[in-house]
């Protein structure tokens, strides 16, 4: 491959992620890791850039630094944008997309910032070739990213388009799916690996199941999509070619998997169904249709993983509040020496279910804020320890 220069990137995840990614990052080769909160950064070159989007299950994007220093005004964000050499990047027959956020920002307005960026670079653009890309708010072909704080602000190319959790694989969604990073995450933090029992008796969709499986046969999460950084100007077909050859040489296809899955609603596990068929991956998970409440345990042992409701509509809460304890009576008496995870927003969880926390992880499902909580099913009484409970 030939050698390329060193760049700055910044891929975001979920919040309570960021240690995994970190991982990650390091697994594939990044160098000067900067954890912060809601991301990663990290330094690299164009292979790293192309792997990174390829084969993260945590990154949301992976964002590539152009520029990073002082502003006072929007005149001058606007002089800094304009100095830039965009025409190395991309042409004007693209089309692009400026997204603007801050934090402690004092400039007035955020959309005027958004306007100055983008006249900033399509007047770089007339000014040198005379034609200037067009803008494109829905699809665009290149994401140009702007962040704003107090002092400084920096530019980023997206390389990756559309978010990284969008894996090519989904046909179907139930309500409110869980991104697939943040099952992928929760798989990681719930210490499941490939060969273990895994069931999500509230599957929804099937993103779990998606991710469990993609994980047992070593498929990449990014293999069935394309990415942003391909339109670039500097993109090497060929290192991406030989890269993605070699990647899919690992895959395990024909891997036996012990992965189950059911949901008490029938258009949810029809969702899930077509999701895993559209995906390949339709005879790698054992599906049907059944209630939480009278579901046995595929399996002496094994992991649990679900995202059940959280009550976010009128009547909700007074529905779970009966519904909690009855699952808790559940786990005991069908998978007692499992281990037991809920994602939820519902703080209540743990005192309704009646068992005892053993861990407790706090993570974002978008921005709503929620915990993992895990818990060790023993059969009969199991009683809430406080003495157990860690943050």
């Amino acid at each position: 491959m030939t050698e390329t220069p060193d760049f700055r990137f910044f891929a975001p995840c979920p919040r309570g992620l960021e240690p995994l990614l970190t991982s990650e990052l390091e697994s594939l080769g990044a160098r000067e890791i900067v954890p912060t909160q809601g991301g990663v950064a990290f330094t690299g070159d164009l292979a790293l850039c192309y792997s990174a989007n390829l084969e993260s299950r945590i990154a949301s994007r992976v964002l590539l630094r152009i520029f990073h220093g002082p502003y006072r005004s929007e005149h001058d964000i606007y002089q800094s944008a304009y100095r830039l050499p965009w025409r190395d990047w991309f042409s004007a027959r693209h089309t692009i997309k400026i997204k603007v956020s801050a934090q402690h920002c004092p400039l007035k307005s955020l959309d005027f910032v958004t306007l100055r960026i983008k006249d900033a670079v399509c007047d770089k653009f007339v000014a040198v070739g005379r034609t200037r890309p067009s803008i494109d708010t829905h699809r665009p072909d290149i994401r140009i990213d702007a962040f704003l704080d107090a002092e400084h602000v920096s530019l980023y190319i997206d390389t990756s388009g559309e978010p990284l959790f969008k894996r090519g694989l989904r046909k179907s969604s139930a309500d409110a799916p869980l991104r697939e990073n943040l099952a992928a995450g929760i798989l990681k933090l719930s210490g499941w690996t490939p060969g273990q029992v895994l069931l999500d008796p509230m599957c929804g969709s099937g993103t779990i199941l998606l991710e469990a499986a993609q994980i047992s046969r070593n498929i990449a999460p990014g293999s069935g999509r394309q990415f942003a950084f391909e339109k670039l100007l500097n993109f090497d077909a060929k290192m991406w070619d030989a890269l993605c050859t070699q990647r899919r040489s690992r895959q395990s296809p024909h891997a036996p998997l012990a992965i189950y899955g059911c949901d008490r609603d029938e258009i949810a596990v029809k969702a899930a169904r077509a999701n895993l068929e559209a995906s390949g991956l339709g005879n790698a998970v054992a599906l049907k249709q059944a209630d939480v409440l009278e579901t046995k345990a595929p399996a002496d042992e094994g992991v649990l993983i679900a995202n059940p409701p959280y009550g976010v509509r009128i009547g909700e809460e007074s529905e779970l509040a009966l519904f909690y304890p009855r699952l808790g009576d559940a786990l005991k008496k069908n998978f007692a020496s499992w281990r037991a995870y809920f994602l939820t927003a519902d703080m209540r969880l743990p005192k309704l279910i009646r068992l005892s926390v053993s861990r407790r992880a706090p993570l974002f499902n978008g921005p709503l804020e929620c915990r993992l909580f895990e818990f060790k099913i023993v059969e009969g009484a199991n009683r809430r320890n406080k003495s157990n409970t860690q943050e």
